[in-house]
């Protein structure tokens, strides 16, 4: 016991006396790659926020740096306005229907004992296994049967479907990485079910829900081809269709400027969110990890 003190002292000591030249030696390789990563992720955004207000040929900005191709974007047909509430109607209300749903199904899944839960759980991931496009078709007919084809809930409805299989795995892992003797004592001092779920295991799954809230409000504010099956009205569009329907101008010219306008409005609420929420997303990966 006496020598493992030892070598671990040695070994903590000459760690304190690696002089600085040495430390930065160890610690240059980890910064170059980590600040590479950063570069070749970060380098379309910056590449595409300042093309949108550089001057080019055959957009709005034809010469100087200004905010044309923004003010194109602004004014195509019914106004940025209605397609940004448009998406952002979309996008919330599949958070919303998502937070519901699996975080009642993962609560089952971890929690409550049922014939066939396993096989029940398998068949939920195994939707993931279906290609995305080949569900549209008939999600439409289904839609236009009970009156919600062209309307922003069938969007969201669809889109929430979609969300279901990951989002539920993501819940019922992180209700499991919850010790169970927090229910136990909660049951003790007379909470029913539903108490127990709300004022105990919610607030102790919090990074699991952020990180299916931030999943759902993604996939469904970047989507383009649900609501290019599902929309016909130009005023339901969302802002991925109506910048997709904006880049083409007469005769098949693409108007790169608008569109790059475009793809940094979308790009920003996507990256401000991840930005504030990246501490608790992590946190809901990793909230699993380490169970048992």
């Amino acid at each position: 016991m006496s020598t493992l003190t030892d070598i671990r002292a040695s070994t903590s000591g000459a760690r304190r006396r690696r002089s600085p030249f040495a430390q930065a030696a160890v610690r240059t390789p980890y910064y170059v790659f980590t600040g590479g990563l950063a570069i070749l992720f970060l380098f379309p955004l910056v590449w595409t926020s300042v093309a949108s207000v550089s001057p080019r040929a055959g957009t709005a900005q034809a010469s100087g740096y200004g905010f044309a191709n923004y003010v194109t974007l602004a004014n195509y047909q019914a106004g940025i306005w209605v397609y940004l509430f448009n998406s952002t109607f979309v996008s919330l209300l599949t958070v919303l229907l998502t937070l519901i749903v699996t975080t009642l199904g993962g609560y089952a899944f971890a929690r409550f004992r049922f014939p066939g839960k396993d096989l029940l759980f398998m068949g939920t991931l195994a939707i993931l296994m279906v290609p995305y496009a080949t569900l549209l078709i008939p999600l439409y007919v289904l839609l236009n049967r009970v009156g919600l084809q062209n309307s922003l809930v069938g969007v969201a409805l669809v889109l929430t479907m979609f969300q279901l299989p990951f989002s539920t795995f993501m819940m019922r892992i992180s209700f499991e990485a919850v010790p169970r003797e927090l229910d136990e004592a909660a049951l003790v001092d007379g909470c029913s079910s539903f108490s127990l779920l709300w004022r105990v295991l919610l607030p102790a799954v919090k990074p699991g829900l952020i990180t299916v809230g931030l999943f759902a409000f993604l996939a469904a504010w970047n989507d383009f081809m649900a609501p290019l099956i599902l929309i016909n009205d130009s005023d339901r569009m969302t802002l991925p269709l109506a910048v997709s329907n904006l880049r083409v101008q007469v005769q098949g010219v693409v108007d790169y400027g608008a569109t790059e306008a475009g793809v940094v409005i979308l790009a920003l609420p996507c990256t401000i969110l991840f930005l504030l929420l990246q501490r608790h997303y992590v946190r809901g990966f990793m909230s699993g990890a380490l169970k048992g």
